[in-house]
């Protein structure tokens, strides 16, 4: 594993990232765990396997299991039009549950966007108000359903409201109820909100860099950025606006916990018939393959097929992946900016993938 360790601490140490956590495992064991740097500059606080990162949106994969769990106790229907959950659905009736979970509803992304609110606004913050006035302005679909693929925070903020009405408690309640108790994660390893300040890393833009010159056409800097900590600017703890898209906090460790769960065969969460659904490619009307699965991207490392989901935005970057047939899961997470779908584990998995 020296490979692995030497990538990861050539980041930290060329100043590309502040901290790194790094899991790869089975469905049973820890294959091999690393992390290195610091969770907090200023204070020197190294980062350990308690230090809890923002996943941002990571957290789709879990609205989408928690979609497919109502489906398999038949409270949903994923192949009839959102309108039957959702009355109030401002886009066409042709728009399904599972075109919401592809990415396929044609349903706009609109950037920029506040899709963060500071955590001292958290109390006082509405997400119902919030959404609404965003579904008012962005009304209005820029494709047919399952016309093709276009990533879309609102379809999964969509799905978050149709979990709630569905199933009669919050969003944020029915994740610790249905997947988070089962699976004896407690709110200091994963959450929607900081649990321990003390264990949470702090949040790094790097000063000089073209994501830094990016990322004030995104959020409003002078809002969420900190202070200066050697060649990094720090952020202000946020938490995002739609929880379903994006609100999940935690350690690596318990995305790997939870990660092992969907490796097992008649797993606590899910059946594997629903399982297989999860993990299956969408094709297009016109039968195009998308990439995308019920919010798991699909790919290949050396000819073996993964599924993933990366999470980043203003501090903060991380992916998960799933890899079935090797039955292998990796977890790497970052506190500093992501702004796109890197596919870091492709250059760590390998070493690992390559022996199976």
């Amino acid at each position: 594993m020296n490979e692995i360790e030497n990538i990861l601490i050539e980041q930290v140490e060329a100043n590309k990232t502040p901290s790194v956590q790094y899991v790869i495992f089975n469905k049973d064991t820890v294959i091999h765990r690393f992390q290195f740097g610091l969770s907090d500059i200023k204070n020197k606080q190294k980062t350990s396997e308690n230090t809890t990162y923002n996943a941002y949106s990571v957290t789709k994969t879990f609205t989408a299991l928690s979609i497919l769990q109502l489906a398999e106790q038949n409270k949903i229907d994923i192949e009839q039009p959102v309108k039957i959950y959702l009355p109030e659905f401002p886009y066409s009736s042709e728009i399904t549950i599972r075109h919401l979970m592809a990415h396929s509803a044609g349903i706009p992304n609109p950037i920029p966007l506040s899709w963060i609110h500071l955590a001292d606004q958290h109390k006082s913050f509405d997400r119902n108000i919030f959404f609404r006035q965003i579904f008012i302005k962005y009304n209005k679909t820029r494709s047919k359903p399952n016309e093709k693929y276009a990533y879309s925070n609102l379809s999964y903020v969509l799905l978050g409201q149709v979990i709630e009405k569905v199933s009669g408690l919050s969003y944020e309640d029915y994740i610790h109820k249905n997947i988070l108790t089962p699976l004896k994660i407690n709110p200091n390893e994963l959450d929607f909100t900081i649990a321990d300040i003390n264990q949470h890393a702090k949040g790094y833009q790097k000063k000089y860099s073209f994501a830094n010159i990016i990322l004030g056409l995104l959020i409003d800097k002078s809002k969420y950025v900190d202070t200066t900590e050697g060649k990094w600017n720090s952020f202000k703890n946020s938490y995002a606006n739609g929880a379903s898209y994006g609100g999940l906090i935690g350690t690596s460790n318990a995305f790997a916990n939870y990660i092992q769960e969907l490796l097992k065969p008649n797993c606590r969460l899910i059946t594997d018939d629903y399982k297989k659904l999860l993990f299956t490619e969408n094709y297009t009307s016109n039968n195009k393959a998308t990439g995308m699965c019920l919010s798991w991207f699909c790919g290949q490392l050396n000819g073996i097929k993964y599924f993933a989901h990366a999470g980043g935005g203003g501090g903060y970057y991380c992916e998960i992946r799933i890899y079935p047939e090797s039955g292998i899961g990796s977890v790497i997470m970052f506190n500093r900016t992501g702004m796109s779908d890197e596919r870091y584990l492709d250059k760590l998995d390998k070493y690992v993938i390559n022996k199976k």
